[in-house]
């Protein structure tokens, strides 16, 4: 068998502490997994793994061996597509996290066009609301959008900049007014995402760069933009959305926007990986294109 495979099985099973859960994300069976596991205990001479019908656990071989295996792996890996991109076409499987509406809206067309441009890649495409642990769920890369990272130690590129609007239904606002300043928003029924604004302040520029935070307050709030979005159009209050949720409401009317002479907190598209030193060149392919393609999206700026 070829140590570095049996190596890179192992480190599937140790992270997981699961031969099911390894044979699962690497697409093959649990007696292939086990098989493979044998073979390298039986080269190594020691036993890596304890395992019974419940419970998988390392011995003091195995950690040593998942301490300095994963690096090994990723840098023998890293080293193959180095050497492999310039002859042939890039292949594998990318596993990406992305908030629930903006991957099935925005992020899956991405994807399209990139299997379309490299068509011996695979995607699997997890919805993730930004909370999710790429190395315990195995992802290559998740997308998170924020006006900026909550955990500065993560490992992020940015890859566009999103403007925000702040939209209400015309029908809301002829009942209860249309704000002229942002302070006048406290006496409004706010509609809070929960993620994006967790205190509950909106920030917003003027036209001469002064900064205002307004703190805001309402019946609902959420951590999923599309429900916020659905109480706007039904008339319940004032929301703040990304641009690319709302422009198309607003071009058929169903919203307006509000405040046009202040200029929203916008939001950081960001790819998270699990490494920058180790960044397979396949995840590299990735990040670039999601770049070019979203560069050309109306509601979103590129990053500098």
């Amino acid at each position: 068998m070829n140590t570095v495979e049996c190596i890179e099985v192992f480190v599937e099973v140790a992270k997981g502490l699961s031969f099911s859960k390894a044979a699962e994300r690497l697409g093959t069976s649990r007696s292939a997994i086990t098989k493979k596991i044998a073979w390298l205990e039986a080269e190594f001479e020691t036993q890596l793994l304890t395992r019974n019908t419940k419970r998988v656990n390392l011995t003091e071989s195995g950690e040593i061996l998942l301490e300095n295996a994963e690096a090994l792996a990723m840098t023998i890996n890293n080293l193959k597509d180095l050497v492999r991109s310039p002859v042939q076409r890039p292949s594998g499987r990318i596993r990406v996290g992305a908030p629930p509406s903006f991957g099935a809206r925005h992020l899956a067309p991405a994807i399209h066009a990139f299997l379309d441009r490299y068509p011996d890649m695979q995607v699997s495409l997890l919805m993730d609301d930004g909370r999710s642990d790429l190395i315990t769920e195995n992802m290559d890369l998740s997308l998170r959008i924020a006006p900026k990272l909550r955990d500065t130690n993560q490992i992020a590129y940015k890859i566009a900049v999103v403007p925000q609007l702040l939209v209400a239904s015309q029908a809301y606002l002829d009942k209860q007014g249309q704000p002229v300043h942002p302070d006048e928003l406290a006496q409004h029924n706010c509609l809070l995402h929960s993620l994006k604004a967790p205190t509950g302040a909106w920030q917003f520029i003027d036209l001469q760069g002064e900064k205002h935070v307004v703190r805001v307050s309402g019946s609902f709030n959420s951590n999923l933009g599309e429900a916020i979005m659905q109480l706007a159009r039904s008339d319940a209050g004032i929301a703040m959305h990304p641009r690319y949720m709302v422009h198309r409401d607003i071009e058929s009317g169903a919203l307006q926007v509000i405040l046009p002479d202040y200029r929203c907190e916008g939001l950081d598209i960001f790819a998270v990986v699990q490494s920058k030193r180790y960044l397979p060149y396949k995840v590299r392919l990735f990040v670039d294109h999601l770049r070019a393609w979203f560069r050309t999206m109306d509601w979103a700026g590129t990053s500098p």
